[in-house]
């Protein structure tokens, strides 16, 4: 299995203990000005992509649709994640570049 950089990289964001996840926390880390960069699963629901879309515009916040669910959970050493937050610019910015190097 390609080890997936992305995801090892919000392992990095998790253990230096600047990942946010579950819709609550994410939203709270949003409004706050706390979150850089929001993930949401592929495979989340249609209303739960246009809820973190419409406030990650309304907030001037980076989103990005990136794998499934149980990914996004393991990466971080939890179960069925939809949506998590990376509470660090150096972290959410390593996290786009290697999103884009990757299309």
């Amino acid at each position: 299995m390609k080890q997936d950089k992305v995801l090892s990289m919000i392992g990095l964001a998790m253990k230096a203990g600047k990942v946010g996840s579950g819709e609550f926390i994410v939203e709270k880390s949003v409004k706050e000005g706390k979150a850089f960069l929001v993930i949401v699963a592929n495979d989340a629901s249609d209303n739960t992509k246009k809820n973190f879309t419409d406030m990650c515009k309304f907030y001037k916040k980076e989103i990005i649709f990136y794998s499934d669910k149980e990914s996004l959970g393991r990466a971080i050493g939890k179960k069925l994640r939809a949506s998590i937050c990376i509470n660090d610019e150096g972290f959410s910015k390593s996290i786009m570049k290697i999103k884009e190097e990757n299309l």
